[in-house]
């Protein structure tokens, strides 16, 4: 492949990160320790709310938000049918049941009358995911959940940085969840995660949840669970943190070169559409099209030398593992499934890659 879908080598960051990983080998010290706190702080600054709790993974991010908010057996969380399906599976591993709310077809986010309408007896909470980088509507949910007294927590696994209305993601709600995962716009050389909370008393238990349930060492005061970021990934992930503000205008400008390569190039409505831009606020994880020819367009982009991939190709409520939850049909989300295709979105992407992905991309005809 001429342009790879991404790469997870190290880059400008390589020195710093070597770096990190070097200190904390010296240190001697590799689980909850100094580079977790300080990362903690760092993370909970940048993205404007004053807790972050460092945790093993995204989807224990949310599992333990929820746990921390008493939601459990007999529960309901409504949540989006797009998104990876770790967004609902940290709901069954909590004891509560995933409703799945069809999509905005535009935003391709939770579409807020979609979710009112699942609201019942047993909704505890409504979760929305920042999917693709691109903002959920955030103050219709505030408002939905304000009317039914639903705890509003946010996925904000692809969506590091971003914006709704001028606010940072993550800070609205009344806890988020994101993920470092290496491939996220704030990406860990391993996994980890972090639970983002304006609420220090919310932040606290889930300190304890994430270590057993300790109050203190060997003493375990309710029921928790081992997932705790560790000291090297929390290293790194220091590392990267200050260089995230310039990697997301480097996406936010791919992002723009795309799309005025499809416009310049006259996008075929036929054949491609591009999603909008619904808030500035986007931080472009992924850059997805929608297509009815999706084999042949990956195909024809691939014939460029041109890697692209599906995000996500089975609706969540489709899948197996959630058939114990009854999940109601999304027919948007079905669609869109069938449909989506992502380009490479990466800050390392060169100003000629750029240029040979958009010009491919808006070369394709129906």
């Amino acid at each position: 492949m001429k342009v790879p879908f991404n790469a997870l080598t190290l880059t400008d960051d390589a020195a710093d990160v070597k770096a990190a990983i070097e200190r904390v080998v010296a240190s001697g010290w590799y689980i909850l320790g100094p580079e977790v706190e300080a990362f903690e702080q760092e993370f909970a600054t940048a993205s404007g709310v004053a807790h972050a709790v460092g945790v093993g993974n995204g989807t224990d991010a949310i599992f333990l938000i929820l746990r921390a908010l008493d939601i459990g057996p007999g529960d309901e969380v409504i949540t989006s049918p797009l998104s990876a399906a770790f967004s609902a599976l940290a709901i069954q591993m909590c004891g509560a049941r995933p409703v799945f709310a069809d999509i905005d077809p535009e935003r391709l986010t939770l579409d807020p009358l979609a979710a009112e309408s699942a609201v019942t007896s047993r909704t505890r909470a409504i979760m929305p995911v920042h999917l693709y980088g691109q903002p959920a509507d955030m103050r219709a949910f505030e408002a939905l959940a304000a009317r039914h007294n639903l705890a509003l927590v946010e996925d904000a696994a692809q969506s590091q940085l971003a914006t709704s209305d001028g606010r940072p993601v993550g800070s609205i709600g009344v806890a988020a969840a994101t993920s470092f995962y290496p491939t996220k716009n704030l990406g860990a050389l391993g996994d980890g995660g972090a639970i983002l909370t304006r609420d220090a008393a919310l932040a606290a238990r889930i300190k304890r949840l994430r270590n057993g349930g300790q109050s203190k060492r060997y003493h375990h005061d309710e029921p928790g669970v081992n997932s705790r970021l560790d000291e090297m990934q929390a290293a790194i992930l220091r590392a990267r943190l200050q260089r995230l503000p310039r990697w997301t205008d480097r996406r936010r400008a791919i992002a723009a070169a795309y799309r005025a390569a499809l416009a310049s190039h006259g996008l075929n409505a036929a054949a491609l559409t591009c999603p909008r831009e619904f808030d500035p606020g986007h931080v472009y994880h992924l850059f997805p099209l929608l297509t009815g020819e999706r084999d042949r367009f990956q195909a024809h982009m691939a014939a460029a030398g041109i890697e692209t991939l599906i995000h996500y190709p089975i609706p969540i409520p489709r899948q197996p593992s959630m058939r114990s939850a009854n999940p109601a049909t999304c027919p948007i989300a079905d669609r869109i499934c069938s449909q989506v295709v992502s380009l490479p979105m990466y800050p390392a992407l060169t100003v000629e890659a750029v240029d040979l992905v958009g010009a491919a991309a808006a070369a394709f005809r129906a």
